[in-house]
């Protein structure tokens, strides 16, 4: 009597050494695609990359502009009205790493990054810079 698995083996003259190297080459195949999917993720993420980076302004701050600084504890509980931003502040140096040191109402200096940092515009600023946007 002989065993079924074997029997259906035989009545579908199948080769296990041939399923075997089949096998083996459908699954290198599979990781050759994975491997090709990978490198054109990474063209994809630096590409894509280039392109936002073009799109960042650069902010150039200089000893003596006025500027606000973002409060990172009123981050969690603001307040329905309360800002965010606190200031302004008189840049008294800025240092190459981006670290700015600034000057308070008081007089008292802190340092500061330069990422929490945004140019403060006074009411005249304001109205300069929107009529010189409009006419450009």
């Amino acid at each position: 009597m002989e065993h079924r698995s074997y029997w259906g083996v035989k009545k579908l003259n199948l080769d296990f050494l041939k399923a075997g190297k089949e096998r083996m080459l459908h699954l290198n195949l599979l990781d050759e695609f994975r491997n090709e999917a990978f490198a054109n993720s990474s063209i994809y993420k630096a590409r894509l990359k280039t392109y936002h980076d073009k799109l960042i302004e650069k902010k150039e701050f200089f000893p003596g502009d006025a500027v606000l600084l973002f409060n990172h504890r009123l981050r969690l509980f603001p307040g329905k009205l309360k800002s965010k931003w606190s200031g302004p502040f008189t840049i008294k140096n800025v240092m190459t790493n981006g670290t700015m040191k600034l000057i308070g109402h008081d007089g008292g200096t802190f340092m500061a990054n330069g990422h929490n940092i945004k140019r403060f515009y006074s009411k005249n600023q304001q109205d300069e810079v929107f009529v010189v946007a409009l006419t450009e």
